[in-house]
């Protein structure tokens, strides 16, 4: 240890941290790092895992760190899998600006962060190639049409599948961000009422829809399925509970059970008992292997669009995602498949 350095343990430094970036962090990237860095604390002040216990962040060396590094990817703890290679370079990324922070303190050195080594990823590791499918959604919406009409489950699904929103959007949507009469939807930043964007201001869009889906969530905002409460902020959130605005949680939760297979009377692709397998009980949904959460289908979505003869801008504005990023992560399509799209836009004449 530098006689430089100024002692503090690593509870005091993630407190520091957090508190340091709570101005400078959307609310969802904050979360981010928070999760991450108590995962990194734990490690480090626990005698169960690890070199022992570690009290003082000024011991933490470059050997601490890969010793935590192989423990994420070859171990975890009990109720977390490995990290993959895409996991682990968030890790490492977070962990980087963690110490680059605590050295503001002299709580580690000056150049300790930049010592240490982010996580090269091979050619498509940082993409997550599972993507609900348009043939899949459409079957979901055709059965929740049939059966669940104009419920927070169908709605939530069918605005998730035409707007290829995220979850933070879905959940900003109020009542009054809906226009019956141009069949549109509003999306608008409100961080300091519990409903930022995910970039922001520069997240806020007006989105289009057909007149079939405008009429469904007319139906919805009329009929009884919709909770009528408001949030502690008093505003009319589109997609309710009786508790009020619709978590991340639930909604995840609707994606996930809603994407079984055997919700809609199908046989399993894994061939489980829906009778005697886990992943039908309300708490456990994220534990079947088929089933998807908001991102595959957002993906999926965008993709559909696309395949669909939608231009690149146009789905990047209603996605509020960058042409290079849409391409990169959320386009599933096949190199064949691409080709078509571009066929029909290619001139005869020259």
């Amino acid at each position: 240890m530098s006689d430089d350095l100024d002692p503090i343990t690593p509870e005091a430094a993630l407190d520091y941290y957090l508190d340091a970036r709570q101005y400078d962090l959307a609310d969802a990237t904050l979360s981010g790092h928070k999760y991450r860095l108590k995962s990194f604390v734990r490690w480090l002040t626990s005698e169960d895992y690890g070199d022992g216990e570690i009290v003082n962040m000024n011991d933490v060396d470059l050997r601490a760190i890969h010793a935590y590094r192989v423990f994420k990817r070859e171990e975890n703890f009990p109720e977390e899998d490995p990290c993959n290679a895409v996991s682990m370079q968030g890790q490492v990324s977070t962990l980087r600006v963690f110490f680059q922070h605590l050295a503001d303190i002299k709580g580690v050195p000056s150049d300790f962060h930049e010592r240490i080594r982010l996580p090269k990823l091979q050619e498509g590791e940082d993409v997550d190639e599972r993507v609900l499918d348009a043939e899949r959604a459409n079957a979901i919406l055709d059965h929740l049409r049939s059966w669940e009409y104009a419920t927070p489950h169908h709605i939530a699904f069918l605005i998730f599948w035409r707007t290829s929103c995220r979850t933070g959007g879905l959940r900003a949507l109020d009542v009054e961000d809906f226009d019956p009469d141009e069949g549109a939807l509003a999306f608008r930043h409100r961080p300091k009422e519990g409903t930022p964007l995910k970039n922001n201001m520069g997240g806020e869009r007006d989105v289009s829809l057909k007149p079939h889906v405008a009429g469904v969530i007319e139906d919805y905002i009329s009929g009884p399925h919709r909770d009528d409460v408001t949030d502690e902020y008093g505003r009319n959130p589109l997609i309710t509970t009786r508790e009020g605005r619709a978590s991340a949680g639930t909604i995840r939760n609707w994606m996930y059970f809603w994407t079984q297979p055997c919700r809609l009377g199908e046989k399993c692709p894994e061939g489980r008992d829906p009778d005697e397998c886990e992943a039908t009980d309300l708490h456990e949904l994220s534990k079947c292997p088929v089933a998807f959460s908001p991102h595959p289908i957002r993906s999926g979505s965008i993709t559909a669009h696309r395949d669909a003869g939608t231009p690149r801008t146009v789905v990047s504005g209603r996605g509020d995602v960058s042409e290079k990023t849409l391409e990169k992560h959320y386009d599933r399509a096949s190199k064949r498949e691409r080709m078509r799209r571009r066929r029909d836009h290619i001139p005869d004449d020259i």
